[in-house]
């Protein structure tokens, strides 16, 4: 294996097509797409400067690296990469792109990272942006901690772990999402999708978890969690209270309490819902703010 060691490398596609090579403690500075078509690479101790650095690389290992602001859409269309105790600072990063493992890595900018890629194996990895992971498939995630709106919009194939989100309007348009033994804040969690599933999840969420076709809740709280289920099929196992629901289209939704019970026949086929609870506080079949 060719070892390049501590260089400051300049110019366009500085080593362009480079093979077989193990590359520590070097720069890349100005010059875009620097290791453009890449391949069987090992990098550690080095920095990213400018944009574009890794495009249509393969076997890619990086370790104790950082990517800077302007290193953004760093990696894009590239296949086989695992990164390690790494900073990436530089946003939209990863794009379809696949066979990606991430261990320790931080993303303090991570605005619309992680599109349309698949094979996403990530362990102890925090983001900090809007639109992170749309339209991937078949991701695993633990110890994962985001904060940041709209993530993981059309996905598919998704397990996550031990983790927290703080995500307005996460996994809208989605399908096939299991998380467990995590927390998750923010409203209008869920819509549009199919197949969710949170196993001992804590949830905070404004409207969450509607239209959805299959959801399922096991052991699960709901936190200042108002107007959840509005015309989803659902099997939900509640602990705790629920502040209100709102017009499930199906199922059965077990609490020890729902604070108000809003159901309507002309919206919803009322025999269609069981409702278990050891006490319900008001029951209404219109919201306050319909006539």
């Amino acid at each position: 294996m060719k070892e390049i060691n501590q260089q400051t490398l300049t110019g366009e596609r500085a080593l362009y097509q480079e093979r077989d090579s193990h590359i520590s403690y070097c720069t890349f500075a100005d010059g875009e797409s620097p290791l453009k078509e890449s391949a069987d690479l090992k990098i550690d101790n080095t920095l990213f400067r400018w944009k574009y650095p890794l495009w249509y690389s393969k076997n890619v290992e990086m370790k104790d690296c950082t990517l800077f602001d302007m290193a953004r859409a760093g990696i894009w269309y590239t296949e086989n990469i695992s990164i390690r105790d790494t900073i990436i600072e530089a946003p939209k990063n990863f794009r379809r792109s696949k066979d990606i493992v991430l261990r320790n890595v931080s993303f303090p900018n991570a605005e619309e990272t992680l599109w349309n890629c698949e094979n996403i194996d990530m362990d102890t990895v925090t983001a900090k942006g809007d639109y992170f992971a749309m339209n991937c498939r078949n991701v695993k995630a633990v110890n994962f901690s985001l904060v940041g709106n709209y993530s993981f919009d059309g996905a598919s194939n998704v397990e996550i772990r031990n983790s927290r989100m703080l995500s307005k309007d996460s996994f809208w348009n989605a399908d096939s999402i299991t998380v467990y033994d995590s927390f998750i804040s923010g409203e209008y969690l869920g819509w549009n999708s199919r197949n969710i599933t949170l196993v001992n999840c804590t949830i905070e969420s404004l409207q969450g978890m509607c239209y959805i076709d299959n959801l399922v809740m096991k052991n699960c709280r709901l936190i200042n969690t108002n107007l959840a289920f509005e015309y989803s099929q659902a099997d939900v196992e509640i602990i705790g209270s629920v502040d209100s629901v709102f017009n499930p289209k199906g199922g059965i939704i077990r609490a020890d309490r729902i604070v108000e019970l809003i159901m309507d026949g002309r919206k919803v086929k009322l025999d269609q819902t069981k409702i278990e609870a050891k006490e319900i506080g008001k029951t209404s079949d219109h919201a306050e703010w319909e006539v």
